[in-house]
């Protein structure tokens, strides 16, 4: 008995040593926040002719211009007033499909003179729609430190774009950030014919907190849960730059995906380590298109018709690196939560438990985005984006 007794005080030692280490208050995970830096005054590499069409537009109070870019140097962007060709009320989108990629290209090279305009004055580049295809865990790494098995999937991101130094709302919940390159669809694409159109980037804001809260953890790939927590005014700033290769997947080969806080770098990845490639991603949204989501503002779908066609002007966002904020429930956070459990008398469920810890848990750490923090990313021959975290009134 004596003998019994003694191995099953060994046994509870282990588990007595775990609550004792999840009882310590939570220490925050990572460094000092810097401060803001300065504005970008970016230069980044610009596709020759050849290659790609590079297309912006610039706001201020002269008017409305769109640029066929040549140069983008220290924080200016310079190229070709489309002016001319552009019939009223055509963007560059629609200027594209009017005229075809070798018009368009005829007449920027023909250009000898070029107009110069701020990159802080660059707004969206076109107009693009507000209900889009996303896909989560896309990428290995990410998928590790979000400790997600099952992947990759998609889910519906509902969001109208906002621009590349647009402010990004403060929330209540764990505000975090992914970059992420996105095909934009030009005319209507069927899913079953391959990539085609242009590309931008975006910041796939995410409030983790939502996430977790509406996500169903014995199914993670139903995406339930990813829409509430990815879409909402502002959830969606893109990137200065549209970009119409000449070859889709030759062009996307070299890029790589660039993202800092307050001048720290935080992911750094090469656009081609991802699982599912552009045309992949087309197949799945076709797969998925009975698929609905409820979320806080109605019911939400893939962009995509009963015949496999997506819309023009809809973003195929193609996932995200490693390098965000969240990393997933660690050890610490189950067992905190399991004891936040036993001393609600399981009011709640455990896993609702869980989450909640979790979710405290992390916001204990501070290493959420606040607010005065500066997101930029910055990608050779795509553009960037700077976007400030700010409280904003409710609309």
């Amino acid at each position: 008995m004596r003998l019994r007794s003694i191995a099953a005080l060994l046994h509870l030692l282990p588990v007595a040593a775990v609550t004792v280490l999840a009882l310590q208050p939570v220490k925050a995970t990572l460094p000092p926040r810097p401060a803001p830096p300065e504005p970008l005054r970016a230069t980044l590499a610009i596709a020759p002719l050849d290659d790609a069409l590079t297309f912006a537009r610039s706001m201020d109070s002269s008017g409305t211009s769109t640029l066929a870019v040549r140069r983008y140097q220290d924080g200016t962007v310079s190229g070709v007033d489309l002016a001319p060709l552009m019939q009223p009320g055509e963007d560059a989108i629609a200027l594209y499909n009017r005229l075809g990629y070798d018009a368009v290209a005829a007449f920027i090279a023909a250009g000898d003179k070029d107009l110069s305009r701020d990159a802080a004055t660059l707004t969206v580049p076109v107009e693009l729609r507000s209900v889009h295809s996303a896909v989560a865990t896309n990428y290995p790494e990410h998928a590790d430190e979000a400790k997600v098995e099952d992947g990759p999937f998609l889910f519906a991101k509902v969001a109208q774009p906002t621009g590349p130094r647009t402010p990004v709302p403060a929330i209540k919940g764990l505000l975090d950030y992914e970059v992420e390159l996105c095909l934009v669809t030009l005319t209507p694409l069927a899913t079953a014919g391959g990539a085609k159109g242009g590309l931008i980037l975006c910041n796939d804001i995410t409030d983790r907190a939502a996430l977790l809260r509406g996500a169903d953890v014995s199914d993670i790939t139903s995406g339930k849960g990813f829409t509430d927590g990815k879409s909402g005014r502002g959830f969606l700033p893109v990137g200065d730059l549209l970009v119409i290769p000449r070859d889709l997947k030759t062009f996307v080969k070299p890029l790589e995906l660039n993202l800092s806080v307050n001048g720290q770098a935080r992911q750094k990845t090469r656009v081609t380590q991802w699982i599912w490639d552009l045309d992949r991603l087309l197949l799945e949204t076709e797969r998925r298109k009975d698929a609905v989501w409820t979320w806080r503002e109605g019911q939400a779908r893939l962009p995509v018709s009963a015949q496999g066609v997506i819309p023009d002007r809809t973003l195929i966002l193609a996932g995200t690196p490693a390098g965000t904020v969240f990393k997933g429930p660690g050890p610490s956070s189950f067992v905190r939560g399991t004891l936040d459990w036993v001393a609600g008398f399981g009011k709640h469920s455990l896993v609702q438990a869980i989450i909640e810890r979790t979710i405290t848990d992390d916001r204990a750490t501070n290493a959420y985005l606040q607010p005065g923090d500066v997101v930029t990313i910055r990608v050779d021959r795509m553009g960037t984006l700077e976007n400030r975290v700010e409280v904003q009134d409710a609309p």
